[in-house]
């Protein structure tokens, strides 16, 4: 945020290549945890959060720099602020909502967009296809969004299973230990 709104010749491009680096670093933090086998439950919570502020902030850049049109932000930020909420509350019910097809592609593709917004700030010719791919960007982002509220509300509407006579005798039992 800082580089791309200061001043100075070629602020685009050492946005640009920050903006890349972390990207970059992302996908393979993912990349090694998965390959060896070291997903734990903070990281499945934090690097969706770590993933929105990167983008957020190229994107709130960018409309600082006049680059793209606010409203269209705006949808993705909202989108982004509904699902972080709506994963808090089910890992607060103990459900983890990892990160879907949708929400990895959506991720990706606002990593595109940024890319040839930025470029498009000194190449005309990327400005049309940053465009397109912030299109793409807001589609996904609705639909992503959507497809994560049908997933929240089907896990937490599920009935859950009447326990066993066993089991309410061993609940029975627990809390008679506990009131002494």
């Amino acid at each position: 945020v800082v580089v791309l709104l200061t001043k100075f010749s070629g602020r685009e491009y050492a946005g640009l290549a920050i903006f890349l680096v972390a990207a970059v670093t992302d996908f393979f933090d993912g990349w090694v945890a998965r390959r060896r086998n070291q997903v734990t439950r903070l990281g499945i919570i934090l690097d969706p959060i770590a993933d929105k502020l990167l983008t957020v902030a190229a994107f709130l850049s960018l409309v600082e720099m006049d680059a793209v049109p606010a409203w269209m932000v705006m949808i993705i930020v909202g989108r982004e602020f509904a699902v972080t909420g709506l994963r808090n509350i089910a890992a607060g019910r103990g459900l983890l909502m990892p990160a879907s097809g949708l929400g990895k592609g959506k991720m990706v593709s606002q990593v595109v967009a940024i890319f040839l917004l930025l470029l498009g700030r000194r190449f005309h010719a990327f400005q049309l296809p940053g465009l397109v791919a912030l299109w793409v960007v807001v589609i996904l982002a609705l639909v992503s969004g959507i497809d994560y509220f049908r997933m929240f509300w089907r896990e937490t509407s599920r009935p859950v299973p009447a326990p066993t006579a066993k089991e309410a005798q061993r609940y029975a039992e627990t809390l008679k230990a506990g009131a002494k």
